[in-house]
């Protein structure tokens, strides 16, 4: 199937706020970047919406003070507007699915996502990121998962909200595209899809930050990995439904200069999270991840909504930046978004 790079100029551009600067750079510095390099829309990252808060009430805002995060959301809406931006999508909302039944941990997961819409409201986004759970406490059974997503989907769909539902290459139970697209589909609501990722599909099928290579090794070798990949590419091509994904985002990935430790660390987090957290740049700046083929596989389902730069770069070993060009940053960014489209049309 040929991708004609005019069948992709319409495709609109987004940046999560998360992905430049730190939490404690101020938000319009961070909407000011992006509008300039000429990014449409922002994912409004909750820990700038946190930071945001704290500076505006000269003290430390907790996550579920959500009084105050919606009256500084309000805020933060006009800002962005006055940016000539648009807050696409509300994210991460994590480990919310999979709680034991008279949990703690679900009543939590539940006081939280109605929280989260009160927010939603109050920065005018309808669409809430939730990533598939990575919590050793989730149970497993899809059915369970996705009778929970569905309790989700159905307290967003009076405001006419949906919910994009990521796989996250390092969850407990869904870390593959395929995981998070059978559970979409056996919670079979209108407004929950997906959103996918260049990185979580690569990183979690063909790239393993644990490995001297950097790839799964596995019987067969790269040649049989390349196989795999290439057909789940193709599966995913042709069985999913434009109109189920929400939002593609787009990083790279850096090689471990050394294999990182194959254990969780002391926090619980797995070896792709942490990978994920400080070693993801933009296409074509030192990663070597195929996000060429990803990015293609989703266009020919025909998608043609949302691409978002959500990259977590601290440099090549992981140590951070030092963010002093947040304009040249963002713009690099955007010239990157537009070589993807045209490698992605030209391969």
């Amino acid at each position: 199937m040929s991708l004609p790079i005019s069948s992709l100029g319409s495709i609109p551009t987004c940046y999560a706020t998360v992905s430049i600067g730190t939490p404690d750079t101020p938000l319009d510095q961070k909407l000011e970047a992006i509008a300039g390099a000429g990014f449409q829309g922002i994912e409004l990252g909750f820990p700038d919406l946190l930071s945001f808060a704290s500076k505006r009430q000269n003290e430390q805002v907790q996550p579920q003070d959500f009084d105050t995060l919606c009256d500084v959301g309000r805020e933060v809406k006009q800002l962005v507007e006055n940016k000539g931006l648009k807050i696409v999508m509300l994210q991460p909302f994590s480990n919310f699915e999979g709680w034991e039944g008279g949990s703690e941990g679900r009543e939590d997961a539940f006081r939280r996502a109605k929280g989260w819409i009160r927010i939603m409201q109050a920065v005018g986004t309808d669409m809430l990121q939730v990533g598939s759970t990575d919590s050793p406490h989730a149970l497993g059974s899809f059915d369970y998962l996705a009778s929970d997503l569905r309790q989700l989907a159905d307290l967003l769909a009076p405001h006419n909200f949906r919910l994009a539902y990521e796989n996250w290459c390092w969850a407990t139970h869904a870390p593959d595209w395929k995981d998070v697209w059978e559970i979409v589909r056996k919670v079979d609501r209108p407004n929950v899809g997906l959103c996918l990722d260049t990185f979580q599909t690569a990183g979690g099928e063909w790239a393993d930050p644990t490995t001297d290579s950097g790839l799964i090794e596995r019987e067969g070798g790269k040649e049989a990995l390349e196989s795999q990949f290439k057909t789940s590419l193709e599966i995913l091509a042709r069985t999913i439904p434009k109109e189920k994904i929400y939002i593609l985002q787009i990083s790279d990935a850096y090689k471990p200069r050394t294999p990182l430790d194959s254990n969780p660390d002391e926090s619980g987090l797995r070896p792709r999270g942490r990978w994920s957290s400080c070693l993801r740049p933009v296409p074509f700046d030192g990663g070597y991840l195929p996000v060429v083929d990803v990015t293609q596989a989703v266009l020919k389902t025909g998608f043609r909504s949302w691409f978002s730069m959500e990259v977590f770069d601290g440099g090549p070993d992981g140590s951070d930046q030092d963010w002093k060009d947040l304009k040249g940053y963002a713009k690099q960014a955007m010239a990157s978004h537009n070589r993807l489209l045209q490698e992605a049309a030209n391969s």
